[in-house]
């Protein structure tokens, strides 16, 4: 939090109402699990077993970089 807070980031919680029955459309929940659903595709990401944060971090960056790669050339 404290990152967002310095790039100007508002980060918004968006909670699920338990009172309305059935299926409902969350805002922009999808975005999120969308692009997590993109990154487990790299094996090295889908369990987080580094010891530095920072390679963790480099290794979504590839993944994320390979994903863009991808769809501007096709």
């Amino acid at each position: 939090m404290d990152k967002a807070a310095f790039l100007d980031f508002v980060v918004e919680a968006v909670r699920r109402i338990d009172k309305e029955p059935g299926f409902k459309v969350l805002p922009r929940r999808w975005v999120v699990e969308r692009t997590f659903g993109w990154l487990t595709r790299w094996r090295r990401l889908v369990r987080d077993d580094e010891s530095r944060i920072d390679v963790s971090e480099a290794m979504i960056h590839v993944a994320l970089g390979s994903l863009l790669l991808r769809r501007v050339s096709h």
